[in-house]
């Protein structure tokens, strides 16, 4: 192998891009968008009775529904599988063109391990950057496992949750007090009280006070990661994007039509009524339990984000030309950028900073903004790749990978 991979090896080019993985990485983000923006905009800190008091509160309550049936989860799963696809499109680029992909792809983490962090710290709380980046380091590892291994690992991953929240009922487990612990430290340390945690960023005066708010709320995301087992699941559907990279299946779907059409067929139906209970269990406090909600998680999202996942790729099989592939493809192309970029939005429309409309927008209002969001996103992709040949975040991001300078305009 080289000792200086960045002189041997460039970054994927438009034309080495496959159209299928875009579109699917921008559908994610749509998912994403629409999942997040009711933490952006405070709705999901408020409490029951001011919830009720909204004029849109019964559209409020079927939507929200409707969210954990199709939304919640699912397409957090696409994205994840999608970055293990990534993950082997490195390894393969790297080793065709005899370059030492493996140093490349941990500083590509290490790079991404610091931009989660700032995401983290300085923009919103709930980053999942910084999780992908540590749990991607382990990826190397499984680079020699078969393929019936990576499958068996990745189906032992996704079911390790349900046992783990049977333990933690059995044994009586908190792991993630150290945490709750400081989140508490930081809330008292700062005047954060549970009367005003659902308006404290609508009401902040200055940055200063966003930025209290960020500190306990990283200890929040870190009692969420351990709570929702959400090491062995992100890292489960790594695996399983890691199968689907390492055997180019996104690149043969003609050949893998049948796969396709019994993933989507029971994805569906087996996920889509496991998932109206998974609804119904998140909106009533868990009532059958942690080790029973989890079950349902794992047998409700996973399967209908695999689903999606496959339907869209049936969808291109038959109609590749039609537009709405193109426009998926462009904000997927610059994920980074626009998954930072809903972020920086979500702050200046609801936050005390910005125009302060949080905490004061029924969910059905919150899901239009985030449509309109995405939407502005995917204009502003197409026409920035119209000029560019990567979005600004991601040309960053690969020359401090490669270590040298890349052209950016087309």
């Amino acid at each position: 192998m080289n000792n200086h991979p960045s002189e041997h090896i460039d970054p994927v080019r438009s034309k080495e891009r496959h159209i299928i993985l875009d579109a699917l990485r921008g559908l994610a983000l749509f998912g994403i968008c629409l999942a997040n923006f009711p933490e952006f905009s405070l709705y999901t800190f408020l409490k029951s009775d001011a919830v009720s008091a909204m004029p849109t509160a019964g559209i409020d309550r079927i939507i929200k529904y409707i969210q954990y049936i199709l939304i919640d989860g699912k397409f957090y799963t696409m994205f994840s599988l999608l970055f293990g696809i990534g993950f082997s499109i490195i390894i393969s680029n790297a080793m065709r063109k005899h370059a030492d992909g493996f140093r490349i792809f941990y500083r590509r983490m290490g790079i991404l391990l610091v931009i989660g962090f700032l995401h983290l710290m300085f923009l919103w709380s709930s980053d999942i950057l910084m999780l992908y980046a540590l749990l991607g380091l382990l990826l190397p590892l499984f680079r020699n496992v078969s393929n019936k291994g990576l499958l068996l690992a990745s189906a032992f991953l996704l079911l390790v949750p349900i046992a783990a929240d049977a333990a933690r009922a059995v044994f009586g487990m908190d792991p993630s007090a150290p945490a709750v612990r400081m989140q508490q430290y930081f809330c008292a340390k700062y005047g954060i009280t549970e009367d005003n945690f659902a308006f404290w960023l609508r009401d902040a005066a200055s940055y200063t006070d966003v930025f209290k708010f960020l500190v306990q709320g990283a200890f929040v995301r870190m009692q969420e990661f351990i709570d929702g087992n959400r090491f062995f699941k992100v890292m489960g559907l790594f695996l399983l994007g890691f199968y689907v990279g390492r055997n180019r299946l996104y690149a043969k779907l003609e050949g893998n039509k049948k796969l396709l059409k019994k993933v989507s067929m029971y994805g569906f139906a087996i996920g889509l009524p496991v998932s109206v209970f998974y609804a119904w269990s998140s909106l009533n406090g868990h009532p059958w339990g942690m080790t029973a909600h989890s079950a349902l998680y794992t047998f409700g999202v996973f399967p209908v984000g695999l689903a999606y996942m496959a339907s869209v790729s049936l969808w291109y099989l038959h109609h590749r030309e039609c537009r709405i592939f193109k426009m998926l493809a462009a904000p997927g192309q610059m994920a980074l950028t626009n998954y930072i970029g809903q972020s920086v939005l979500g702050m200046i429309i609801f936050y005390g900073i910005g125009f302060g409309f949080g905490a004061d927008t029924g969910l059905s209002a919150v899901m239009l903004v985030a449509a309109g969001v995405y939407l502005c996103e995917t204009v502003f992709s197409r026409i920035w790749l119209h000029y560019c040949l990567f979005g600004p975040l991601e040309w960053i991001w690969r020359m401090l990978t490669y270590g040298k300078w890349l052209p950016l305009f087309k």
